[in-house]
């Protein structure tokens, strides 16, 4: 007779499908619909570009941007940057849906026109800031295609390190050995991707900073420097020696470590700024 106890139970999907409990982190706020849950307005502070968002890596790619965008003189840039806890739900309140349907951070609202704009989705965000200042964003046609093949290159990327990978690896209130391969294999993949693009540039998209480099660094860059999901080791980070050399040069620009501070809650408690609306804050 077989012990059945030992056995391993494959899982069946139904027929149709139905919520369950998944545990982790971020069940209490995971739902398999959109909308707001509850009534509350967002604040407004006095400059024209209001965003609301938390310092993970894709808020950081906007305050990264802001911030250097302010470094480059371009006084317009001046914002408001409100914190949104997404751990409590902040994110599915009506004025924050309002901004963004999706109900994910960052979002940002230019009050700068005569008709206020919505802009939601971190890769958006970077290229209307990039065209509204000209700026970060390279003229010349080729050029310009390059950054934006980088730029959605990492948009596309991006789910599969963070919701693949970073999910499996890090939050999963279990560990499934297929899963944590399946998306390490992947995770490695892209990195030796961007190495062999970085072994002939100085930065993505060529010898220039760009906007793709603000939103390639606050993943990549911070994985190959241990700062997300503590899988340096694990991955073998040390590898891709191109990926190291332009993750640290991106990392030390002023602009960058102010904008790593933006809407941060963990951490150092000298790089934490839940809320920015002056320079001075960050100082």
């Amino acid at each position: 007779m077989t012990d059945q106890s030992h056995q391993k139970t494959e899982y069946q999907p139904p027929r149709v499908w139905v919520p369950a409990a998944n545990g982790g982190p971020f069940a209490s706020i995971n739902r398999p619909t959109a909308g707001p849950t509850h009534e509350k307005e967002l604040p407004v502070g006095k400059h024209p570009l209001q965003l609301y968002s938390l310092a993970t890596p894709n808020g950081v790619k906007v305050t990264v941007m802001l911030e250097e965008l302010l470094a480059a003189g371009h006084k317009g840039a001046e914002y408001d940057a409100w914190l949104i806890k997404i751990n409590e739900g902040d994110q599915f309140g009506s004025g924050f849906v309002d901004v963004n349907p999706n109900s994910k951070i960052p979002a940002l609202f230019d009050r700068s026109g005569d008709t206020p704009v919505r802009v939601f989705e971190s890769g958006s965000i970077l290229l209307y800031l990039a065209e509204k200042f000209g700026a970060f964003l390279p003229q010349d046609p080729a050029r310009r295609t390059e950054t934006l093949n980088w730029l959605f290159w990492q948009m596309g990327a991006g789910p599969l390190l963070g919701g693949g990978f970073g999910h499996f690896y890090a939050y999963a209130p279990e560990k499934i050995e297929y899963a944590i391969n399946r998306y390490a294999m992947e995770a490695k993949r892209q990195l030796d991707v961007l190495d062999r693009q970085l072994a002939a540039n100085r930065f993505i998209a060529g010898d220039e900073y760009t906007i793709a480099d603000m939103a390639i660094w606050p993943w990549y860059g911070g994985l190959v420097q241990g700062e997300i999901y503590d899988a340096a080791e694990f991955l073998a980070v040390h590898e891709y020696q191109h990926v190291n050399r332009w993750a640290k040069e991106v990392a030390a620009r002023p602009a960058v470590i102010r904008g790593r501070k933006v809407n941060r809650v963990r951490g150092k408690p000298e790089e934490q700024v839940a809320e920015r609306h002056d320079a001075s804050d960050l100082d």
